[in-house]
């Protein structure tokens, strides 16, 4: 280990425990972007001690992950579900390059959507993209699993998706230290390699075979030493699983004989074949898509689906119990909960308050102003991903009779404009709707939504350092954008209606920015500019 290991047992996440394994493991950078439930990964291991930082996006990190190992380091890249298409473009092509250190990649799976715009199933991105794939069932294979991976990369130059999910990754289970044994790391050195890490065509055909053969050497290891396990039982019944549907089958039926699987792709055919033989109803209890499914099928494996309508939401006990009796009668209406809402202080409210008086068409984004679209303000028209605001505006701009494409306004958030929208505004100066458009940045100095963490619009590092700084105003002018407005949300809430309609009123692109910080992170702001303040 590069890194002294603590023996012991503990309490720990299943976040926690991804930061302590990179940690043991001598993992030499840690990126990705925050975002719900894989956040806390990367704040724990740098407050371990562990070299982290956040990226503007997960495309971005993803690639600075792929450089980190190219160059012999293992890294550890991190990420919620939807990031993942965010950085879907080099993890097809890292497939083919391969690595040379070990990069591990999260995905935080939300089955529920807790706090997402949708609940996808990243399982599906393992078998496209062709790398392998984990599934931890709780924070003591989160730990070992990462460590396994790092292992697996370096021994298959491949990289590795930890597919972490909500209950996992926020859940304390025992954690006993230390865990799955990992080798050395190896000190970072460079070797070119020019055919196998220059995706030109003529490369890439050999690379893609390449990676095929590589797949099915993993696929027979899986079967042969794979991370499974059989739990013993009734023969009457076997159930296939993995990950935190295992937690719930155990104490579902805890009589049934089980087969958890753990390396769930490439998949483990011959291994989930001896046990459908071993029993004489096999059943397959997964969250979300039908992945183990489908595959045991197209095996040709004997084996029961859950009923459809158990692929929505997070499963638990007594659903799993309703699943192994084949009940498909309406379940229980959760009991409501109190509805989100803007915090009654956020002072960026004035602004939904005149959008809404005003009737404007809001092409809205992801992170806490997406709460706009909820009463009292009920000012927000669409919102489909991160950074979506500006493209969607545009297009209403671009078809919508002119009455009505000069109501719309696209809003967005400071840590989702550095992450996807900024190109949105070059498409803005690049292809101006004849009405021109209005662009609101509501920028409350944070990543609010996920935990008050920094963007490369707040100045300052993951671990709050002083750093550069991304200036909104002076990005928008030296694209060509020429009326910008800076105005603070509540010592000039009187003159935001004004700053709109005459913003509307011009057949030109304008962005306004609202600066004001967030309340919950005002007083940490000002500390941290206070010991950033040049001496």
């Amino acid at each position: 280990m590069s890194q002294q290991q603590e023996v012991g047992r503990r309490l720990a996440s299943g976040n926690e425990a991804v930061a302590l394994a990179a940690l043991h493991a001598g993992v030499k950078l840690g990126t990705g972007y925050p975002g719900t439930p894989s956040t806390e990964i990367l704040e724990t291991f740098d407050a371990l001690g562990g070299p982290a930082q956040w990226a503007p996006n997960e495309k971005v990190a993803l690639e600075v992950g792929i450089g980190a190992a190219f160059a012999g380091a293992r890294a550890l890249v991190t990420m919620k579900h939807v990031g993942l298409n965010v950085a879907a473009d080099p993890l097809f092509t890292a497939a083919y390059t391969g690595v040379t250190g070990a990069l591990v990649i999260v995905s935080a799976d939300d089955p529920g959507m807790a706090s997402s715009q949708n609940e996808q199933d990243n399982r599906r991105f393992a078998a496209a993209a062709g790398v392998p794939m984990l599934e931890p069932s709780d924070s003591q294979e989160a730990y070992d699993f990462t460590l396994r991976a790092i292992e697996l990369s370096e021994r298959w130059h491949l990289p590795v998706l930890l597919r972490m999910t909500t209950r996992v990754c926020h859940s304390a289970t025992v954690l006993q230290t230390p865990g799955y044994p990992v080798l050395p790391a190896q000190p970072p050195h460079f070797v070119r390699d020019v055919p196998g890490r220059v995706m030109i065509p003529a490369y890439a055909r050999p690379a893609h075979r390449r990676l095929r053969t590589k797949l099915t050497q993993i696929a027979a290891w899986n079967d042969d030493q794979g991370p499974h396990q059989t739990v013993n039982g009734d023969a009457n019944l076997g159930i296939i699983t993995s990950g935190i549907s295992y937690q719930h089958v155990r104490e579902a039926v805890p009589s049934a004989r089980v087969l958890k699987l753990g390396l769930t792709y490439p998949f483990p055919v011959e291994t989930m074949r001896r046990f459908v033989a071993s029993v004489k109803r096999c059943l397959i209890v997964e969250e979300g898509d039908p992945f183990l499914y489908e595959a045991a099928r197209a095996a040709g494996l004997a084996v029961e689906n859950k009923p459809e309508m158990y692929r929505f939401g997070e499963l638990n006990v007594d659903r799993v119990r309703r699943i192994v009796a084949g009940d498909s009668s309406p379940e229980a209406v959760p009991v409501a909960g109190k509805p989100p809402e803007l915090c009654p202080g956020c002072p960026h409210r004035n602004v939904f308050w005149i959008l809404h008086e005003l009737d404007c068409i809001v092409a809205g984004d992801i992170g806490c102003y997406t709460l706009g679209v909820l009463p009292p303000f009920s000012a927000m028209d669409t919102c489909v991903c991160m950074g979506a605001a500006i493209g969607v505006g545009l297009g209403l701009r671009h078809t919508l009779p002119p009455e009505q494409a000069r109501r719309v306004v696209s809003v967005i958030g400071d840590s989702t404009f550095v992450h996807s929208g900024i190109t949105g505004m070059v498409e803005m100066v690049y292809n101006p709707p004849p009405t021109g458009h209005v662009l609101i940045i509501l920028d409350n100095g944070t990543t609010a939504m996920t935990g008050l963490q920094e963007h490369p619009g707040t100045g300052r590092r993951l671990n709050h350092e002083a750093t550069g700084k991304v200036s909104f105003e002076e990005l928008a002018r030296s694209l060509g954008i020429k009326n910008v407005k800076v105005f603070d949300p509540i010592l000039e809430a009187d003159a935001i209606a004004d700053i709109v309609r005459e913003a509307l009123a011009k057949d030109e692109l304008s962005l306004l920015i609202g600066r004001r910080p967030c309340l919950l992170a005002a007083g940490a702001i000002k500390v941290r500019e206070k010991v950033n303040a040049p001496k």
